[in-house]
């Protein structure tokens, strides 16, 4: 369970890594399937648990056909 809640459209996406520039992708496939894994970065207005809104990089992994997984914030942007 994550401890934010995204409450606005994801923007300044970014492509970090793809394919096997990910260090992580044989995990990847073994628990999504398989497919084109990308890294991707960009910025969204989170809430909080404690209820207060703050703007944040993201971090995830996606693939066409499986989707977004994994998103983690790495840190506030204000």
């Amino acid at each position: 369970m994550s401890d934010f809640e995204i409450i606005s459209a994801i923007s300044d996406v970014e492509l970090i890594a793809r394919g096997p520039g990910i260090r992580d992708i044989a995990r990847l496939n073994r628990e999504y399937g398989r497919g084109n894994w990308r890294k991707v970065k960009g910025t969204a207005l989170l809430r909080l648990n404690s209820g207060r809104l703050r703007r944040a990089e993201l971090h995830w992994y996606e693939a066409h056909g499986i989707g977004k997984r994994e998103m983690k914030r790495k840190c506030y942007l204000e």
